[in-house]
């Protein structure tokens, strides 16, 4: 079996459009940021329903994929279920997670545009390593703002990054204005939010530009080859999945292994499926946020898009899925939950990292924690269908490996690890710093 050859649009076969982007209120300009490759932006509001993957990217993505598909019968026969686990793993790369799947399409686009450097952000620091290897791949220079916390946790993410020939810096900084500014302001653990804006502003320097990971429609695009891999591989194994499951930060994950079988029930080419988000409870941008327009990053420079959100200052506490902090979803997978045709869920940490360390104890792999929500996502659907009495099958994005994540498992297995909820208070404090914009089109038929 070789890695596909397009990319699948999941665009081509909705029934609706994406609320357009909006300029923020302070004045700057709008629209998508000159700042992306006109080849991104063409597939950022395209509606042919494949897209052809270049010829070098290919080259690449066989270098580790396809990716192996696998049933879970150690963790079946544990949970004592009759439901079918299977798990897609995307963990045996360079990166340790799917996240290569869009930096190397991404580094290869902006190559091709001219680009000298690229400059990212990274929570848990996957898609740090990810841009780290795809910029290693076709010679581009690469720095990295790393949200403090992870960097501190997870000293190893900085060494392999380093290792890849990218500068790594931990965020807030003091290099940048917003570094200093949130320094000041004593927010020294970060956010994803406020390390996006540290690298927005590094683009000043010259030939320097900035590449997001996960919330873009293209970047989820660039994902789907997760999910037209596993039909391929389920329709082999003649297990096609009731249940798709994934972690959720802004969206990526869930797009690549869902999008496509999501695809063939619109067409009725296959049948529907139930597309479940697990996100933490520390980050419940899904289950508890609103559906409004937000900044992206803590600049508030950039367009605004309408998304599931949390308010861009939301700051979450202190938690290990370093890779589920950001504040809000993508504006496809918000637009999709808002009409009834995503689930979510949110859980704690330590049912979470229970859920993970059985899998591991199982399967022969530690998920990372971001996986371990998906995992645990798949055990509490899998005991839900036996109460029912139902079989289903279902299908688990394992987005990535634990191996730089042991601090956290030894929190769990010696009793240390906090067990963090946001308090509904302190959503309501940060919505209530949403800007304040006109809608231009309503949300119509979705869950208000």
């Amino acid at each position: 079996m070789d890695p596909p050859n397009d990319w699948y649009n999941l665009l081509a076969d909705l029934d609706f459009e994406l609320p357009p982007d909006l300029p923020p209120p302070n004045g700057a300009a709008g629209g998508l940021s000159p700042q992306i490759p006109l080849s991104l932006i063409r597939q950022e509001l395209s509606t042919k329903r494949w897209i052809a993957i270049p010829d070098d990217v290919v080259a690449r993505f066989r270098q580790w994929r396809p990716t192996p598909l696998r049933r879970a019968r150690e963790l079946e026969a544990a949970l004592g279920t009759r439901a079918t686990i299977l798990y897609k793993y995307e963990g045996a790369n360079m990166a340790g997670s799917h996240k290569l799947n869009t930096a190397v399409a991404q580094a290869y686009y902006y190559k091709a545009a001219g680009t000298k450097r690229l400059a990212v952000a990274t929570g848990a620091g996957q898609w740090g390593t990810a841009i780290a290897e795809g910029c290693r791949m076709f010679e581009l220079g690469c720095r990295v703002y790393m949200v403090r916390k992870s960097y501190e946790d997870k000293p190893y993410r900085k060494t392999i990054m380093e290792m890849l020939g990218a500068e790594v810096v931990p965020s807030p900084s003091e290099e940048t204005e917003t570094g200093r500014r949130f320094l000041a302001e004593g927010q020294s653990s970060g956010t994803l939010s406020i390390a996006l804006a540290e690298a927005m502003e590094e683009t000043l320097v010259e030939g320097t530009r900035f590449c997001a990971g996960s919330a873009e429609t293209y970047s989820m695009l660039h994902q789907t080859v997760v999910g037209l891999e596993a039909m391929a591989q389920c329709s082999e194994l003649g297990a096609w999945p009731d249940v798709v499951v994934a972690g959720v930060g802004a969206g990526s994950n869930l797009a690549g292994i869902a999008f496509p079988f999501l695809g063939r029930a619109l067409t009725g080419e296959g049948p529907e499926v139930r597309l479940l988000s697990v996100e933490p409870a520390a980050c419940p941008k899904l289950t508890k946020g609103r559906y409004a327009y937000d900044y992206t990053d803590s600049s508030e420079q950039t367009p605004l898009q309408k998304m599931y959100t949390l308010g861009s200052r939301f700051t979450p506490p202190s938690m290990h899925a370093g890779g589920l902090r950001y504040h809000a979803t993508g504006k496809l997978i918000s637009a999709l939950f808002d009409r009834g045709m995503i689930d979510a869920v949110a859980y704690r940490q330590q049912e979470v990292f229970a859920s993970g360390t059985l899998f591991a104890r199982c399967e022969g792999i530690v998920p990372a924690p971001e996986s371990a929500h998906a995992v645990h996502g798949a055990v509490v659907a899998a005991r839900e269908a036996d109460e029912r009495g139902e079989s289903p099958t279902i299908l688990v994005s394992l987005s990535g490996h634990g191996l730089f994540d042991m601090s956290a498992y030894e929190a769990y297995s010696n009793g240390t690890l906090d067990d963090v909820e946001v308090a509904d208070e302190t959503i309501e404090e940060s919505l209530a710093q949403l800007p304040e914009v006109a809608e231009p089109v309503a949300s119509a038929g979705g869950r208000g």
